[in-house]
């Protein structure tokens, strides 16, 4: 398999010159528009280890850029969306995280997205080959993805993979066709177009091999064999990679004591399936700029935001905050690194805490014992790291909330009836009795916790269910839930502008 390295300390020979590869300009293709002469194919059953040499960065880039994209995929699958709506969301969060192009398309680096995409399919392999639940999860995802590239790769280049993967399918000669015609068109509904029906060729394979065609009563069964048309072989496709990929993560699990791991690889691999199992890929909070979400916010204005675009979990630190007048130490670390994130400044950070400990706190012992923490956060005292908010599998993971305590998650760390009662004095265009509130809670006993605070956001800003943030994307960061509500209520204030200009031109 690859071998992770410092970038300054790639090795420039290898024992075995067949095993190595080195990648340059000259080798990658760039700019040639030809295939890779390594990855021929855009789809890859993953069947052989690489053995490539790679940084250390590169073996965390990579898999990290794969996991954000296999965490997308299972929250869209936990939300009840229509195929087409699931397919659209993988689709457009791939071409951003994972792009992946097709051998026909011109001003791409081939082997670069290849490369990547490979390195990152087996870095998560070793993250999640540990325990069953991981497995399984991880099988589907990858099938998911497997398939949605499938369903979208170039016609010509989709049919070469598949001659090149050979599989043991049992070809259907023309005189067991024309025994069989008359069953063979009623599955397919076509009729009386002959033209086709004689072009089509079919395969025979185990009927418990293409379950959903079965349930679909889109192909014809004998004898224990279900009789596949040339068109739809993807669901012999999916189950031949989800198979081989479960036989492979086993082996890997197996094998994985006797590995000889370099140590640095240990809390990387750890990480990514801590991530995994919180439903998110880790990624840090970037302010979206050139929108007006990132703009300076007073501390005059942290109330009005508050009401109108805090997320859930920062609605309930304001709210405690607000009636006691004090929050403990992760409380305070929690808020005060979002509210840094959405614009507010340091002097105005400094005038925010101040007023809302009011007159339960002296002058003297803020100074003393508050405003120097206010300052380490921004980067001004200590160390002087500039530290970013908090994501929601940082919220979700770390520093767990005692019962004195009000940070944390309320979909993971309320009681389902605190939550109710929570949700319901929050937001109220939610009703206890209502669908969607069922539907939220279902979401937080599966432990799917993003999920649920992505439908909160949908309901309160009459967003269609599966958009989420946008293009299908779940809530991973409570910032982003209050850029992109800021964002909705700026469309709707240009909307109403551009609106009443139209008027005044009418009348004058």
């Amino acid at each position: 398999m690859f071998r992770p390295s410092t970038r300054h300390n790639l090795p420039s020979s290898s024992s075995n010159p067949a095993l190595e590869v080195k990648l340059n300009k000259r080798q990658s293709g760039v700019g040639s528009g030809g295939p890779s002469s390594r990855w021929p194919y855009r789809l890859n059953f993953y069947d052989h280890p690489p053995t490539l040499d790679i940084t250390l960065e590169e073996f965390e880039t990579f898999a990290i850029a794969r996991l954000r994209v296999l965490s997308h995929i299972e929250t869209l699958s936990h939300r009840s969306l229509p195929y087409s709506q699931i397919a659209s969301g993988i689709t457009t969060y791939t071409k951003t995280h994972l792009p992946l192009a097709s051998n026909t398309a011109r001003n791409v680096n081939l082997d670069e997205e290849r490369r990547g995409d490979e390195i990152g399919h087996w870095v998560l392999r070793l993250a999640f080959c540990r325990s069953p639940d991981l497995r399984s999860r991880f099988v589907r995802s990858e099938t998911a993805l497997f398939k949605n590239r499938f369903e979208t790769d170039d016609i010509h280049e989709r049919a070469a993979f598949l001659r090149s993967l050979e599989f043991d399918w049992q070809i259907v000669d023309e005189s067991e066709k024309s025994i069989y015609a008359t069953e063979l068109r009623s599955c397919m509904n076509w009729g009386t177009k002959d033209d086709q029906f004689k072009a089509e060729s079919w395969f025979k394979v185990p009927w418990y091999t293409v379950p959903d065609l079965v349930g679909g009563r889109r192909v014809f069964i004998r004898a224990g064999m279900a009789y596949v048309p040339q068109s739809l072989p993807i669901s012999l496709v999916l189950q031949a990679f989800a198979s081989r990929l479960e036989k492979a993560l086993e082996l890997t699990a197996k094998n994985l004591p006797r590995l000889d791991e370099d140590e640095r690889l240990g809390p990387v691999i750890d990480h990514l399936a801590s991530s995994f199992l919180s439903g998110l890929g880790a990624s840090d909070y970037q302010p979206v700029e050139g929108n007006g979400s990132s703009s300076v916010v007073t501390a005059e204005m942290v109330d009005d935001v508050a009401r109108k675009h805090f997320p859930p979990c920062m609605k309930n630190l304001y709210d405690r905050l607000k009636r006691d007048h004090h929050l403990k130490h992760f409380g305070r670390l929690q808020l005060g690194l979002f509210l840094k994130g959405l614009g507010l400044p340091l002097d105005e950070a400094v005038v925010f805490w101040r007023r809302m400990y009011g007159a339960t706190m002296s002058d003297d012992k803020f100074n003393k014992e508050y405003k120097y923490n206010i300052r380490h956060s921004y980067g001004q005292e200590g160390k002087r790291a500039n530290y970013p908010p908090k994501s929601c599998q940082q919220i979700l993971t770390s520093n767990q909330p005692g019962t004195q305590d009000s940070h944390g998650c309320p979909f993971r760390h309320f009681s389902p009836e605190n939550l109710t009662s929570f949700l319901l004095t929050s937001y109220p265009q939610l009703d206890r009795s209502g669908p969607e509130m069922r539907e939220i809670l279902d979401s937080v006993k599966s432990a799917h916790y993003h999920v649920a605070c992505t439908r909160v956001f949908e309901i309160t800003h009459s967003i269609k269910k599966g958009e989420g943030l946008g293009n299908a994307e779940s809530v991973s960061h409570p910032n982003k839930w209050a850029d992109r509500s800021r964002e909705l209520e700026k469309e709707v204030l240009d909307g109403i502008k551009k609106k009443e200009d139209g008027d005044d031109m009418i009348m004058d």
